[in-house]
């Protein structure tokens, strides 16, 4: 089976159109749209229905998907097993971090492994956690550097790096601006501005409510901790920030019996193989913390 064929396919999936594959894997469109012909004929089977300008898996193609992407993991797992018998560290590493974290904790980090490693290319994708933990988990990306999932997720290796606890803020002409310690139940009488539905550390912050989430309000949700500052700054609602975004906008109100803890890290795939690039990188997120 042709591996080229295999890699346009994944695209042509992935993306939803033949057009965004060819520029994704760097070929022209007759080029890819030739590659899947040659897969459905060697298959005997079409791998997707093409309805005006939407592109859909057939069942057959549903079915292909995760062979496909466990042949080409398998694939890369090996050439870096190569590669990393010659010790040398170049190549192509596949990143994803969120905004925040990218932003806040690893410039250090990125500035030293650009002057130690300048052969390496550094393929920076800024996406939400949850995203980049699924593209580690799919073979997308190599390793992750966000916030660490609240729960086990499989195959998944997490490895705290950053202790970033979060506090509870609002705006300097918010009610609660002025009161010093309240319990939960005062808090969850003012609506809330939170990460969106989903997101680790908005489940955190739920988690930290217990049984008072259910009374909660929230007016609006983004994934941008940037964002939501200036929403509570505003005096939208309160909200649940780490001490890296808290200035002279906000106030930090202490609940009774509350902590919001979350940790910021490494995440890996436990059964591939790290290239040298990878463990590079890791290695001056640790000494650069």
């Amino acid at each position: 089976m042709d591996i080229s064929a295999l890699r346009a396919f994944l695209a042509i999936a992935e993306t939803g159109s033949f057009s965004r594959a060819a520029d994704a894997i760097f070929v022209s469109q007759p080029a890819i749209s030739k590659r899947i012909a040659g897969l459905e004929d060697e298959l005997g089977a079409r791998l997707f229905d093409r309805i005006g300008r939407r592109v859909q898996l057939t069942p057959v193609g549903q079915a292909l998907v995760n062979p496909a992407r466990a042949i080409l993991n398998d694939i890369e797992d090996a050439k870096r097993r190569v590669a990393n018998l010659s010790g040398e560290i170049g190549g192509r590493l596949g990143l994803g971090t969120s905004h925040h974290v990218g932003l806040h904790r690893l410039p250090p980090a990125l500035k030293r492994f650009h002057q130690d490693y300048p052969g390496v290319h550094l393929d920076l994708r800024f996406m939400d956690s949850e995203t980049a933990c699924g593209a580690v988990e799919r073979g997308e990306l190599e390793l992750a550097i966000v916030t660490l999932p609240t729960a086990s997720l499989g195959p998944l290796n997490a490895t705290p790096v950053w202790d970033d606890p979060l506090e509870i803020v609002v705006g300097n002409s918010h009610p609660l601006a002025t009161k010093r310690r309240i319990d939960a139940d005062a808090l969850v009488r003012h609506p809330a501005v939170l990460p969106g539905i989903g997101t680790f550390t908005r489940e955190l912050i739920l988690a930290a409510l217990g049984s008072r989430r259910e009374q909660l309000r929230v007016g609006m949700s983004t994934n941008y901790l940037e964002v939501l500052k200036m929403l509570v700054a505003i005096g939208l609602g309160w909200s649940a920030l780490p001490h890296t975004l808290i200035d002279d906008e906000l106030k930090v109100v202490h609940i009774k019996e509350i902590k919001i803890r979350r940790e910021l890290g490494v995440v890996t795939h436990s059964a591939r193989t790290l290239s040298n690039a990878a463990q590079a990188m890791i290695r001056i997120v640790n000494e650069t913390k």
